[in-house]
This record gives structure tokens, C-alpha cells and sequence, in this order.
């Protein structure tokens, strides 16, 4: 018995150590734990410090409020602190999802000695109620990239004492005028073109111009004239700087042009034996009534000026100016001596001058339609190397697509729960409710144009009577859609499916390909595009169809503006 007792206390001596043993150890893993933490705590800190030092940039983000009411606007703001360096890119697009982004303003710089102080504001909203995080935003500072915080809010709904505001019934459509869009400047600026180039072919071609001193001169018969360069050569330097050459040639060619022009009309290129021997010919001929002295004495000055300026003879001032006197009394001896114009030759005279004047008229036409079709021309040009061939030709001939594409596009919601929807033209309700007896189904329709129109746009909304547990297959509703295609002559069907989100987060099936749409009166088809978007919520079906032909790029941007605008509200 006392055998059995004190092994019972060794033992109980022995535990009593060893639980001392692992006391210490305890203490001893503790101490060493809590080193551990204050030297990660001293790393922790150390390494912020040094990325205090290494990043220039502060980041920080706030909203003007947490809680707003449905559909209300919050202010969102970015402020960033960067270097002057520092190329600094702030979020864009739709980066707030839950929340949507309606407007991004300009950023606003303040600079701060060295560093620039940049604030991005963004205006967001929510239509649904509930509380939202807004995610946190990637900014790009340098080759740096920092988040934002997330931020919390809470969309309330409007209440509505009912007691006091009726509820009514959703009023019919009406039929509203579409509103004015700018083509009136577009008209302003071809007509402004239209009037500066009529004013430039006015000013440069039809105008009357005064006449210059030498055109005026031209007009003059050629006895006036012959007297007018007579009195020009009086007033001249030749004789004062006794220039005989010049004096000479200038008076001779007076009384050759005068001849030229009245009594033989190569007088201008003929040698002067030649025009003399031509003088004697026509007064022998009894077609000029001059004198042989008159003749005697135009071939004396001729010969004379043909010494002075090819032999370098010089006679004296005084016989020059005697030539020169000479010269007038020969012109009037010239004119008295020939025979009065007949009547016809008046007529061909006056014919000529009509002649002229027509002639001068045509070519200020020419020039006028070949100007004209060389600005319409570059004008062409230019609008083609800018906008291409098919804009202009289409702009210039018309295009329905385009001008749906450059409309004035309507944003609207259809049925209830209702599709947010931008499209070219409102949606008219084609009909006002339709019922399956079978399914009692009940369906609304909204749509521009017909399913073998050029463009056909289509909403529908249809509620079905279903057990709260059934969910409503929208791959066999796709396949119904498929069906009604059929069942209109389309043909060679070729689908694709895949999935659809809307700009507002909600889900749906996009079914979507190309077919052969019949042409309405005809046996031919054509190719066309199409999508079908569904969506679901609760026992209600949203659906949108589009249809487009498959060569009209001016379709496939409405279409794709279209599928971009989709949104949903579920029933709540």
C-alpha cells in the first residue's frame, strides 16, 4: 500500500513539472509571437514610409450624399495630388455599375507649387431602389496605378399617399409633332456658298468693267485713232532726246495701221515697195481715189524711216517734224479718198459687231458653266475624301436609313414593367392588348415599320398566368420568334445565341443571325440581319426585335444604337 502511494505521488510530482515545462514553453511562444508582430508591425510601417517617399500622388474619393431618391443625381469626385509631370487617367464609361453614370464633367486643375491638384467630378443615378456599393475606381498616375475606396448608398423610393393622389389608368398615345431638327443651318451654309460663287462669276465675268485707257482706245474707229497716236507721239522724248529711230518707227506704223485697216489689210507685214506698188494698184483700179503726189509722198517718209533704222541714217529734227505733219495730211487724204460704205456694207458691219458681241457672250457662259462645274466638282471631292463616296452619294440622292440614323432619336419606355428603348422614331402600339386563350398570355405591342420592312423595330411585353414555382423558357420562346419568322417566308434561317447584359446589369438571351426576307409583291428575297433579345421577370416576358437589311451600313449603326440603349426595370 504505501508502495502503490508514492508512486502515485512521483507521479503526480512528475506532471507537475512537465506542466511547468510547458508553461514556460508558453510563455516562451508567446514572447516570441508578440516579437514577431512588432517586427512585422516595424516592416509594415517601414515599407509605408518608403512608399510614402516613392509615390508623389494622393488619391481620395467622396460623394455629396449616401441616401437619394430614386433617380436622383449623386456627385462623385476624384481628387487626385500628382506630380506637374504626372500623366494622370481617370475612369470613363460605365465603371459605376450598379449605379450609371449620366454625366462626366471636365476636370478641374489647380496647381499647387510643384504638384497639380486635379478634381474629376461624375454625376451618377440609380431608377431602382436599395443600397448600392459604388466599386472602387483604377487611376493611373505615371506608371502607377491606385484604387478608390468603395462607397456605400442607399436609393429610397418616392412614397405616394394614395389617399390624396388617385391613380389612374395609362392614357392612350397621341400623336406628337417631331421636333425641328438644325437642317436650317445646313441650308444657310450651301446657300451662303451658292451666293459667294455667284458673286465671284459676277464680279470676274458678267460684270461690266470700266474700260482701260487701251480698250478704250481699241474701240475708237481707226481715223480718231490714227489722229489720238499722232497726238501721243507729239507729246513724246523722241525728239528731245533725238531718238529718230524710234520717232520713225513709231510714225510709220501709224500710217501702215491706218492702211491695214482701210485700205489694204496687209499693209502691217509688206515692204514699203510693196504697199506702194499696192496703192498704185487699187488708184488704178478706180478703188481709191488718191493722188499720185499722195502716194509720192507716203513712199518718201517710208523710205526715209526704213534709212534711220536700218542704214542708221539721221536727218535733221525740223524734217522729222515736217514727216510728222506730212503724215496727218495723208490720213486725211486717205479718208477723203475712200468711197462711202454702201448699206450692205453697214449690214455685214453691224453683223460683225453682233457677231462679236455674241461670241464674247458665249464665251462668258462657258467660262461660267466650267467654273461652276469645277467648284461643284471639288466641292464633291472634298466631301468624299472626308466623308467617303456612299455619304455623299447618299446624301446628295437620299437614303431612308440615313435619315433615320441622323434624326432626331426618341428615348421612351414601353409596356410594364417597362424597356427603356432609343430608336429613331417613337414606337406606335400596334395593338392594344392581345390574349392566348390557351396560355392566357397577354401580350402589348410596340413597333416601327413590319417584320419585311426595310427596318422593322419591335418591342413586346407579355404577362403570362403561371404557377409562382414555373419559369418561363426563353429558349423555346426564341424558338417560337424562329417560327413567326418562318411562318412570314423567310428562309434559310441561320441562328446564333448567346448571352445579354444591359447596360443596367439585367440579363437576358440575344438569338440573333441572317436570313432570306421575302420582298412584299415580288418572288424575290433579300438578306437581311436580325436579333431577338429576351428577357424575364417573374411571369412577365420582355422581348425586342430588330430587323435590317444586311448591306445597309446605315441600318447596322441604328441597330447597334439601338441594342446599346436597351434597359429593364423589374417589377417590384
Amino acid at each position: 500500500m504505501k508502495a502503490m502511494s508514492k508512486n502515485y505521488w512521483d507521479i503526480l510530482k512528475e506532471e507537475r513539472n512537465d506542466l511547468r515545462l510547458m508553461k514556460y514553453d508558453l510563455r516562451l511562444m508567446n514572447t516570441k509571437t508578440d516579437r514577431l508582430k512588432r517586427l512585422a508591425s516595424s516592416f509594415v510601417s517601414i515599407f509605408f514610409i518608403l512608399f510614402s517617399f516613392l509615390s508623389n500622388a494622393q488619391v481620395t474619393s467622396s460623394i455629396d450624399s449616401t441616401k437619394i431618391k430614386i433617380g436622383a443625381q449623386i456627385t462623385y469626385k476624384i481628387q487626385v495630388e500628382a506630380d506637374t509631370t504626372d500623366l494622370v487617367v481617370f475612369p470613363e464609361g460605365q465603371s459605376f455599375s450598379p449605379l450609371e453614370m449620366i454625366e462626366s464633367y471636365k476636370i478641374d486643375t489647380t496647381k499647387n507649387n510643384a504638384k497639380y491638384n486635379l478634381v474629376k467630378t461624375y454625376g451618377l443615378t440609380q431608377f431602382d431602389s436599395g443600397h448600392y456599393t459604388i466599386p472602387r475606381q483604377k487611376i493611373i498616375v505615371g506608371e502607377k496605378t491606385f484604387y478608390t475606396d468603395s462607397l456605400k448608398v442607399e436609393v429610397n423610393t418616392i412614397k405616394v399617399d394614395t389617399t390624396k393622389q388617385g391613380l389612374y389608368d395609362i392614357k392612350p398615345y397621341i400623336q406628337v409633332e417631331k421636333s425641328s431638327s438644325d437642317w436650317w443651318k445646313t441650308l444657310l451654309i450651301v446657300l451662303g456658298i451658292l451666293l459667294v460663287a455667284a458673286f465671284l462669276l459676277y464680279w470676274f465675268i458678267w460684270r461690266k468693267k470700266p474700260l482701260t485707257e487701251e480698250e478704250e482706245i481699241a474701240l475708237l474707229p481707226p481715223y480718231e485713232r490714227a489722229k489720238l497716236a499722232l497726238k501721243k507721239l507729239d507729246e513724246s522724248d523722241y525728239l528731245h532726246q533725238s531718238e529718230l529711230k524710234g520717232y520713225y518707227s513709231e510714225l510709220t506704223f501709224i500710217i501702215r495701221k491706218y492702211l491695214d485697216e482701210k485700205v489694204y489689210d496687209r499693209a502691217l507685214e509688206s515692204t514699203t515697195d510693196e504697199l506702194v506698188s499696192r496703192l498704185n494698184l487699187l488708184k488704178d483700179g478706180n478703188q481709191i481715189e488718191l493722188s499720185k503726189e499722195d502716194i509720192r509722198n507716203i513712199e518718201t517718209i517710208l523710205k526715209r524711216a526704213d534709212l534711220v533704222k536700218f542704214a542708221k541714217s539721221a536727218p535733221d529734227v525740223e524734217l522729222a517734224k515736217i514727216d510728222r505733219n506730212t503724215i496727218d495730211l495723208e490720213i486725211d487724204h486717205v479718208k477723203e479718198a475712200l468711197p462711202e460704205p454702201t448699206e450692205e456694207e453697214k449690214l455685214l458691219d453691224q453683223q460683225y459687231k453682233e457677231e462679236q458681241q455674241r461670241k464674247k457672250k458665249r464665251r462668258k457662259i462657258i467660262a461660267t458653266v466650267v467654273i461652276s462645274i469645277f467648284l461643284l466638282l471639288a466641292t464633291f471631292t472634298g466631301f468624299v475624301i472626308k466623308y467617303g463616296f456612299d455619304y455623299v452619294k447618299d446624301t446628295i440622292v437620299g437614303n431612308d436609313s440615313k435619315e433615320l440614323l441622323e434624326g432626331d432619336w426618341v428615348n421612351s419606355a414601353y409596356g410594364f414593367p417597362p424597356v427603356y428603348i432609343s430608336t429613331p422614331e417613337v414606337l406606335k402600339r400596334t395593338q392594344s392588348e392581345a390574349i392566348d386563350t390557351i396560355s392566357r398570355a397577354k401580350t402589348t405591342y410596340f413597333s416601327y415599320g413590319t417584320l419585311l420592312s426595310d427596318i422593322n423595330i419591335g418591342v413586346t411585353t407579355t404577362k403570362f398566368n403561371l404557377p409562382d414555382s414555373t419559369k418561363i423558357d426563353l429558349i423555346k420562346a426564341a424558338s417560337g420568334g424562329l417560327k413567326i419568322f418562318e411562318n412570314n417566308g423567310v428562309k434559310n434561317l441561320i441562328t446564333k445565341q448567346e448571352q445579354f447584359v444591359t447596360p443596367n446589369a439585367q440579363e437576358g438571351l440575344k438569338v440573333y443571325g441572317t436570313g432570306d426576307f421575302p420582298v412584299p409583291l415580288t418572288e424575290t428575297f433579300v438578306k437581311g440581319n436580325y436579333v431577338l433579345l429576351l428577357f424575364t421577370s417573374g411571369n412577365i416576358m420582355h422581348s425586342v426585335i430588330l430587323v435590317w437589311k444586311e448591306d445597309d451600313v446605315y441600318a447596322d449603326q441604328i441597330m447597334e444604337r439601338i441594342l446599346n440603349s436597351v434597359e429593364l426595370k423589374k417589377e417590384e
